[in-house]
């Protein structure tokens, strides 16, 4: 049984836990994290859970899903630890090498902890324009069902045909995309291709979405939250709000936005929806689809 089934079984009163879907926790080093450039260099140190936790209790929300940032499978031992240690954290995703001959074994391995709930590959920084069809990797990716664990999505949004022929093999696997596909929100451009690609892709009901990594994607000086309307009226058209979930990209936002505003600009434009359908996005649905405890 998936968690979403087991969900299913909460009634409409149950307490819904806020969660944040998306942020990330590091031990700066430039070797380990030489993507974060000159402009960015405000995140140019470490981002521990002591530094998350006064920005979830500002928000009034109850933990959050650490996802991995680097693809070593130290990183899970390292965001483990630290779920062990502060029990806000509800969730990890890490990473395996999905193409490895012994994928099973590392799967076997992590899913024994209660609190590794997926798996991520950075498949945005991969040349490949079909690496997530390389049978190695989709032979990986069969592996997750037996550990009941879910897939998380990182693309470009010119990435997104790819990712809709891969999730068209693999109808019963969890997966979630990350950052809406990292959209060019700043110029604005290629906006009809993105929306077809997220409408395709939302049609398969086991895909959901993030509401993440929006704010780095527009113009880190001088954007407002109208500059978000569209591409969000599109995912929720796509996702509906029993699949879309609310993520900071924390501190990745912050060459961008503060915490504070970041998690503002969705709380604030789902405010015409029920208060069920918030509640799902602020946290039902990350709760539902990676069966937090």
């Amino acid at each position: 049984m998936y968690y979403w089934e087991l969900y299913d079984q909460y009634t409409p009163n149950s307490y819904i836990m806020k969660i944040d879907a998306h942020q990330h926790f590091w031990l700066y080093t430039p070797e380990e994290f030489g993507w974060i450039s000159d402009d960015m260099a405000t995140i140019r140190r470490n981002f521990m859970p002591e530094d998350l936790q006064p920005e979830l209790q500002k928000m009034q929300f109850d933990g959050c899903v650490a996802v991995q940032a680097s693809q070593t499978l130290d990183e899970n031992y390292f965001l483990l630890g630290l779920s062990e240690d502060y029990s806000f954290i509800k969730g990890v995703v890490g990473w395996v090498d999905l193409q490895s001959d012994t994928v099973s074994d590392s799967l076997s391995e992590f899913a024994s902890q209660s609190k590794f709930v997926g798996v991520r590959h950075v498949v945005q920084g991969e040349s490949d324009p079909e690496f997530m069809l390389r049978p190695a990797f989709m032979n990986g990716i069969e592996q997750l069902a037996q550990h009941n664990l879910t897939y998380d999505i990182l693309i470009y949004h010119h990435q997104l045909p790819m990712a809709i022929r891969f999730v068209e093999k693999f109808p019963d696997q969890p997966m979630v995309l990350d950052h809406i596909a990292k959209p060019d929100i700043k110029n604005g451009q290629g906006f009809d291709n993105w929306r077809k690609n997220i409408l395709q892709l939302g049609s398969h009901s086991n895909v959901y979405c993030k509401l993440s990594g929006m704010v780095t994607e527009a113009n880190w000086q001088i954007w407002t939250p109208q500059d978000f309307r569209k591409y969000l009226d599109t995912v929720l058209e796509a996702f509906t709000p029993q699949r879309l979930m609310i993520g900071s990209d924390w501190p990745v936002c912050l060459v961008a936005s503060p915490y504070e505003k970041t998690i503002q600009l969705v709380i604030d434009y789902i405010q015409s929806l029920s208060q069920q359908e918030q509640n799902q996005i602020l946290g039902g649905t990350s709760a539902q689809f990676y069966g937090l405890e």
